[in-house]
């Protein structure tokens, strides 16, 4: 069940959460030996007598103003659900979820946006979206433009973009509007060498201005150096929680250090 709650000092409160994926054509013998291997000791059946995948199950964690969280763990382990729960795109069905604050959710690069609509359309739309005073929009294109600089293609149709491009684009965007709770998958740490020097600055801004940053990753250093706070996802659950240079090495079994 989620939870609503007023806006005040941003906080994340989660308590023994759990998500399931209904398999609809769970009963064919084919289906069932095709995701055996990968979700093994992870299907069970819902009161509909469904079969599902039980993608999150009792995981709880609290979250204050000036917690940055890291999620780690192998493909599978329940890291993107947890992060789309939170976000409200996943329904739980069972435990509490209750969020405080404003939420800006940096899933998905394609996130809210129009392929047939030029870049510049698009931010326009999200700024609508959003409740952006007209009159503020044309600040907004500058500022997305001028970190994207994807020169004359903002005003050619999304549809068209390189996958490079596309992740510029939605990284300036989504990073242009400022939550009390933001949450990032590993997607924005896909650009190039020169995209990662401006999204970090662009990010480290951003999360100074969030009050709470829950961010999935692959990339030890990234969070080592962001992060205060680190939880392992293994099997739809809680590994491991705890300070990076604990759990970091716990998970990978080796030392891992800051980066420079």
């Amino acid at each position: 069940m989620r939870l609503k709650a007023p806006h005040g000092r941003a906080e994340v409160n989660v308590s023994n959460l759990r998500v399931d994926f209904p398999l609809y054509h769970g009963n064919a013998r084919s289906l069932k030996k095709m995701v055996f291997h990968s979700v093994s000791g992870r299907m069970g059946a819902d009161k509909n007598n469904r079969v599902v995948v039980q993608a999150l199950r009792d995981v709880s964690f609290t979250l204050r103003s000036g917690e940055r969280l890291g999620l780690v763990g192998s493909n599978g382990a329940g890291k993107t659900t947890l992060l789309r729960a939170v976000a409200g795109i996943y329904e739980p069905v069972g435990g509490q979820l209750r969020v405080t604050g404003t939420i800006n959710a940096l899933l998905d690069p394609n996130l809210g946006m129009n392929p047939d609509l030029t870049g510049r359309e698009n931010i326009a739309l999200r700024a609508l979206y959003v409740g952006m005073p007209a009159a503020m929009i044309p600040e907004l294109e500058q500022d997305v433009a001028d970190f994207a600089e994807l020169g004359d293609f903002l005003d050619l149709p999304v549809r068209i973009y390189s996958a490079g491009m596309l992740i510029r684009l939605g990284f300036g965007l989504a990073t242009a509007f400022h939550p009390q709770v933001l949450l990032m998958d590993e997607w924005i740490l896909a650009g190039d060498a020169n995209f990662m020097v401006k999204a970090q600055a662009r990010l480290e801004n951003l999360v100074r201005g969030a009050e709470i940053l829950v961010l999935s990753s692959h990339a030890p250093t990234v969070v080592m150096d962001w992060c205060t706070r680190v939880l392992w996802m293994d099997q739809g659950r809680i590994k491991a929680d705890g300070p990076p240079e604990e759990v970091l090495p716990m998970y990978l079994g080796a030392p891992v250090k800051r980066g420079d």
